[in-house]
């Protein structure tokens, strides 16, 4: 289930291959970090770089949140991945990332292998997560089943660069919209498809990287339009994405401010009368049980990035 007290606006990519990146990521301002054992990582790498995270896990990190992104069940090396990983360092280990995601059995499957692992290091069984990769066609038709395939499942995570290439969709910058397709936003329904199913199970929805990384007018208009659609946050490739994102992902102080008078003042109104309150008027709007979710909703997200404190 989703901890509103943990805010992930933002997740730097990490890769695990690299000492310097790893050091570096630390002291991030993201309010998470994943390190990386797929894409950014050369086969021939896997094995050094289960090391070096092994080596990099324990101790201090400035972001709050901390996960590993394993291979994907069609490669050699989900197996090692977890069983090394985990057993050498799984107490400082928030979630793993699952990539690629097709199916509820793939989910399954990597709870079974976590629960050994757990059970064969001494570690709390079922505290570590899971966040499931959807990248491709298949994994969006099930993204139902995926979401609640497992008590360890904490997010569905959007992949846009596998999933452009599963259908087929001539867009070379990942993260953007594809050339040529100008009515719209040509990924509203996938962001929309999976952020219901996220909700639906009750977990978080974060959104995929951006990958141009100098755009950053392209990459304010990809976060807020994850946002808008409630998104909890996004993965961000350099540093320099990570104000822009943490901003998009939190509610402006007006908004924070407001949200907490609807709040306050519903409250004093329903303490007058008992309970028995239907609409009242807060900065000359209406005011009623579904303006009052929709604000917690906004003051968690804004207490989650240290509003209000």
């Amino acid at each position: 289930m989703i901890d509103a007290d943990i805010a992930r606006r933002t997740i730097l990519a990490v890769p695990g291959s690299s000492d310097r990146f790893l050091a570096k990521a630390r002291d991030a301002d993201a309010d998470g970090v994943f390190l990386d054992l797929e894409d950014a990582v050369a086969p021939s790498a896997k094995q050094d770089a289960r090391i070096k995270i092994i080596s990099a896990l324990p101790g201090e990190w400035r972001p709050g949140w901390v996960s590993v992104r394993v291979n994907d069940w069609s490669t050699a090396w989900t197996y090692t991945d977890v069983l090394e990983v985990v057993g050498g360092a799984g107490a400082h280990i928030d979630a793993l990332v699952l990539p690629k995601v097709t199916g509820a059995d793939h989910v399954r499957a990597l709870d079974l292998l976590l629960t050994q692992v757990e059970r064969n290091h001494d570690l709390p069984v079922g505290g570590i997560g899971i966040e499931a990769q959807i990248e491709d066609a298949k994994g969006l038709v099930h993204v139902d089943e995926i979401a609640q395939a497992s008590p360890r499942m904490v997010s569905l995570v959007y992949g846009p660069g596998d999933f452009a290439a599963s259908m087929g969709m001539p867009s070379l910058s990942i993260g953007g919209q594809p050339a040529g397709y100008d009515i719209a936003d040509a990924f509203h329904h996938v962001h929309t498809r999976i952020i219901v199913a996220a909700r639906a199970a009750g977990i978080a929805a974060i959104d995929g990287p951006y990958v141009a990384i100098r755009d950053r007018e392209g990459f304010r208009v990809s976060a807020g339009r994850a946002s808008a659609l409630g998104y909890d946050g996004k993965w961000v490739l350099h540093p320099d994405q990570i104000a822009l994102g943490n901003e998009a992902f939190t509610p402006s102080v007006e908004e924070f401010e407001r949200a907490r008078r609807i709040m306050d003042a519903y409250a004093a109104a329903t303490e007058r009368v008992q309970g028995a309150v239907g609409a009242i008027t807060v900065d000359d709007d209406m005011v009623d049980e579904a303006s009052i979710k929709v604000s917690r909703v906004v003051v968690a997200r804004g207490r989650a990035a240290g509003m209000g404190e």
